[in-house]
């Protein structure tokens, strides 16, 4: 079962030396499945945009769009700490629009919001904090800034982009956030950001350094064969798995083996 119930599990666990295990969810049923596994914690992602609508980014996604993908996860895992990405945009508005943002999210149920990036809005993540909004920052590959980034690809390789991305997590540090994910960032650099922390980093595409690991849903199972990201492991055959269920369902109704006279009224 989950062993983070709150946000002082996350300092904990980096106390113990204890690995964080991070999945994202965004429906009800993978997030009761994800209860059952000892998974610690469940990002509502707004990678939902692109896993579960189709779309090529993140960028679509709305307030009220990442309020209803978390009721449901937290309707599917209601013991389970639950973090919610702000969507794009969010934090850029002004106080006012994260707090509302953020209250909505967490009214949804919640634990947490993660927001992406740091410079231009520290003071925001600054004021959700002090509001008693738990936060979670995340650095690196920020997926709201694709356009900015020219595309998903790894950060900070230079020593300008390292040493932007040391400042960033210090700030976010002294702000308040719980814990910072590290997205598509040299090992090495993320080794060190870590060390250097007084707070929990979870790592995707960022190295075994970190102080957690985070993988979207469907790439951990397998469940798009045609999206194989280098730092995204395959530990199910999902794929395999739903077309072979399938295969036999048409198979069982094409035979008239399905349904048997014991699945009917």
């Amino acid at each position: 079962m989950p062993s983070i119930g709150s946000v002082g599990g996350f300092a904990a666990a980096k106390a113990a030396g204890a690995k964080i295990v991070m999945v994202t969810a965004y429906d009800a049923w993978s997030a009761r499945l994800m209860a059952d596994a000892p998974v610690d914690c469940l990002l509502v992602g707004d990678s939902a945009m692109m896993v579960v609508h189709g779309e090529k980014d993140t960028l679509g996604a709305t307030p009220e769009l990442m309020a209803l993908h978390t009721r449901a996860v937290a309707r599917g895992a209601p013991g389970t700490f639950i973090v919610a990405d702000m969507p794009f945009l969010a934090a850029r508005k002004g106080e006012a629009h994260a707090l509302d943002c953020a209250a909505l999210l967490l009214r949804a149920g919640a634990h947490a919001v993660k927001i992406e990036g740091a410079r231009g809005h520290v003071e925001v993540v600054r004021r959700l904090v002090e509001s008693g909004i738990p936060v979670m920052g995340h650095l690196g590959l920020t997926p709201q800034w694709v356009r900015g980034l020219g595309g998903f690809r790894v950060q900070a390789r230079d020593a300008e982009g390292a040493e932007r991305l040391m400042g960033d997590a210090a700030a976010l540090q002294e702000a308040g956030v719980f814990a910072i994910v590290l997205e598509c960032i040299p090992q090495g650099l993320a080794r060190e950001a870590t060390s250097a922390l007084g707070i929990p980093t979870i790592g995707i595409g960022a190295g075994a350094g970190c102080d957690g690991q985070v993988l979207v849903l469907h790439d951990m199972l397998g469940l798009n064969p045609d999206f194989r990201p280098r730092f995204a492991r395959r530990f199910a055959d999902g794929a395999a798995l739903v077309r072979s269920g399938a295969v036999r369902f048409s198979e069982a109704v094409r035979s008239g083996e399905f349904p048997a006279q014991e699945e009917g009224f």
